[in-house]
């Protein structure tokens, strides 16, 4: 009798609202099991419940952790491994930002955001790679932005961050090429999710010049092309043309358009 194939299982961090539950919801869909970090368990109770009562075979482990603690990635990796998981697809959604003068801004938020955009993105995807590599198998998926191509007066940190997302990312990617894994980085632009809100950017000309993306499609698009192997995903014709503006343009141009669109109205 031959037995059946082992049911795959992702892992999404940022899990509990925005792009991180939509991943968890396409996941889900598509037959993973899921296992989703965030700091909310309740959140990630919600949402387990939702997707198991949605989603009739699949599992969903609750794995709280508040990635901006140093130890908080090698302390997941352990949780998975103990459970005997075997992370197939690993979205490494988790960030945030912030908004206004960096000199203005709390030093400890401003560290704190490279400890979640960068550092933690880092130590997950060395942690949970290195077993891919010795499989031959595996998917990885980071969440940049378009601010990743330039720099970004008024969210100076939170572009830098980006921008290490997306160079991180495309060289991993050709490191890992032949080996059966893949890794991706997907770059959307403004995206309505709570992390407009949190970040004070909300009301900024970005969002204001036209309304933005559906997190849905960002999602949907990102763990397409994931699935696929692509390396580079921008969502959007409009941010794909802003992208290749952002490259070809003197650097001093594109950042003054990044300064302009990241200050509020009226200002």
């Amino acid at each position: 009798m031959t037995s059946a194939p082992k049911k795959q299982t992702a892992l999404i961090t940022g899990a509990s609202a925005g792009l991180g539950a939509h991943f968890a919801e396409l996941a889900a869909r598509d037959g993973f099991d899921v296992i989703v970090v965030a700091r909310s368990e309740e959140r990630l109770a919600q949402l387990k419940a939702r997707l198991e009562a949605q989603h009739h075979g699949t599992t969903v482990h609750v794995m709280p952790a508040d990635l901006a603690d140093p130890a908080a990635p090698k302390r997941l990796f352990d949780a998975v491994t103990a459970k005997g998981l075997t992370v197939d697809v690993l979205v490494n959604n988790a960030g945030f930002g912030t908004t206004g003068p960096f000199l203005d801004l709390p030093l400890e938020k401003e560290a704190e955001m490279v400890e979640v955009n960068c550092t933690a993105l880092l130590k997950l995807t060395h942690l949970f790679a290195g077993p891919m590599k010795a499989r031959g198998a595996g998917r990885i998926l980071n969440i940049a932005s378009t601010a990743g191509f330039q720099a970004g007066p008024f969210m100076a940190t939170y572009y830098a961050t980006k921008a290490f997302v997306v160079s991180f990312s495309e060289a991993l990617a050709d490191e890992l090429a032949g080996s059966g894994v893949s890794v991706t980085v997907s770059c959307p632009g403004a995206t309505a999710t709570e992390f407009a809100d949190r970040s004070g950017n909300a009301k900024n000309r970005l969002f204001q010049l036209r309304p933005p993306a559906k997190a849905e499609d960002v999602a949907a698009e990102a763990w397409s092309a994931t699935q696929a192997g692509k390396t580079l995903v921008v969502h959007g014709f409009s941010n794909w043309l802003g992208v290749l503006g952002a490259q070809l343009a003197p650097r001093r141009v594109a950042r003054n358009v990044a300064r302009s669109l990241n200050l509020p109205p009226g200002k």
